[in-house]
């Protein structure tokens, strides 16, 4: 994964590298999220262009898919389960809780950049709620100590 920021060639390359595929505006998408960590604002024009799209309907795809980002995530990102079987085992009061502490909203990363906060609707974990995860590694019956301790456990 790349932090610097991509050229409009680098870009091409990686819209270019896809059209084989069919319907390739997907495998474009995870493309530049995994070189750059987000989707560069930069390529959506190029994307439509190449697809002979528009850039709002890469960008409603985009936006439809809540694991595209717009700008880099911190060095470790927590998700938390939004789905009705967390929520009813204290999912709203866990991630009221882990955001107030970090400082940040939905989406939002920590001003020192090492910690972003996602919603996800749906882990697989839903006979063990609240359900979170923190960079690949999932946490069944999540709490606030629990994730602080992964948190840790991942710096």
């Amino acid at each position: 994964m790349r932090h610097s920021k991509p050229t409009a060639d680098e870009i091409q390359a990686l819209i270019d590298g896809q059209m084989h595929l069919e319907g390739p505006l997907l495998p474009i998408l995870h493309a530049l999220q995994e070189a750059y960590d987000h989707v560069p604002e930069a390529a959506l024009g190029m994307i439509a262009e190449t697809l002979n799209l528009t850039k709002a309907e890469v960008h409603g795809v985009m936006s439809f898919y809540h694991d595209f980002r717009k700008a880099p995530a911190g060095r470790h990102v927590v998700k938390i389960c939004r789905a009705e079987a967390c929520q009813s085992m204290g999912a709203n009061a866990l991630s009221d809780a882990v955001l107030e502490k970090l400082g940040i909203g939905w989406g939002g990363t920590t001003s020192d950049g090492l910690v972003t906060v996602e919603a996800v609707y749906c882990l697989g974990l839903c006979a063990c709620a609240p359900a979170a995860m923190v960079d690949d590694r999932l946490i069944a019956r999540a709490d606030a100590a629990r994730l602080e301790k992964a948190l840790e456990g991942a710096a």
